[in-house]
This record gives structure tokens, sequence and C-alpha cells, in this order.
């Protein structure tokens, strides 16, 4: 038995719908209508000039309708959270950084005194720039001095 060509029409229209429907991306929605010249036509976009359509497939609910929320939380948390770790990772180097420091002064400070608490004649450069023996009253002076040094940086905190 003979088919004509066009008795296929409906089948072949269906298949290509069913086709275009499946090509289409998943959140789309997908608009039916008959044009001017009697041809059914799919679109994403409705027909203009007020002509009568169907929706035949549309943008599918998200599973989560908080999906979008949570993400930008989840983002959020994420980046205050690396935030958080480059401000502890900077604080953790200031606080090595001013330890060392403090030790560095505990140190010179504690072998000053030992220099200065010592029997021996101790030379130091005047205001002229000449060599001069350090004399009582100032190495008592420059002693104390060391000597708070050594209270305020050889303990802890």
């Amino acid at each position: 038995m003979a088919h004509h060509p066009l008795a296929r029409t409906p089948v072949r229209a269906a298949l290509a719908a069913v086709a275009l429907a499946l090509a289409l991306p998943a959140l789309a929605t997908t608009y039916k209508w008959v044009d001017a010249g009697g041809r059914v036509v799919y679109s994403d976009q409705p027909p203009t000039g007020g002509q009568k359509f169907e929706v035949v497939g549309s943008a599918a609910p998200p599973d989560n309708p908080n999906a979008t929320r949570e993400m930008a939380n989840k983002d959020a948390e994420l980046r205050k959270l690396q935030k958080d770790r480059v401000e502890d990772a900077q604080k953790a180097e200031k606080k090595s950084a001013d330890a060392q420091r403090r030790a560095d002064v505990c140190s010179q400070a504690r072998a000053a005194v030992r220099t200065y608490q010592s029997d021996q004649p101790l030379m130091t450069t005047n205001e002229k720039g000449e060599r001069a023996y350090l004399e009582g009253g100032e190495r008592a002076r420059r002693l104390a001095e060391q000597q708070r040094l050594v209270r305020e940086y050889c303990t802890a905190g």
C-alpha cells in the first residue's frame, strides 16, 4: 500500500516537536502557535501581534526553591572563613615578630646588665667624639635603664 507523502506529515510534525522540545534548554519556556501560513511554530519567545499561542514547556522549578539563597550564604561564609584565615595568619606573624623582637631586646639588655655590673672599666664616646671612660653616675644610670628593659622584655607577654 503506497502512502502519500502528506499522510506522514502529522507524524513528522510530532517528531519534530518532540525533538525541538528536547533540544531546547531545560530551563527555557517553549511557546507553540500557528503562523499565518498555517505552519506550527515552536519558539522560546512568544509570538508578537497578539497572536494566540500556548505554552508547551516551561522552566522546571528548582528542586530547592532556596538553593540560590543557600548558595549565596555558603559563598559568603567561605569568603568570611578565608578572610578570617588571612587575618589569623597575619596576627600570628605579627605575634611571632613581636616575640622575636622582645627576645632580642631581652638578650641585649641582659648582656648590657652583665657588662655594667662588671668591675671592668668601660669606654664610651662623649659629645665631642672623644673616647672616655664611663664614670660611676653614668654607669649606674645606664645599668638602671638596662635593668628596666630586662624587667619589661624578659617576661612573658
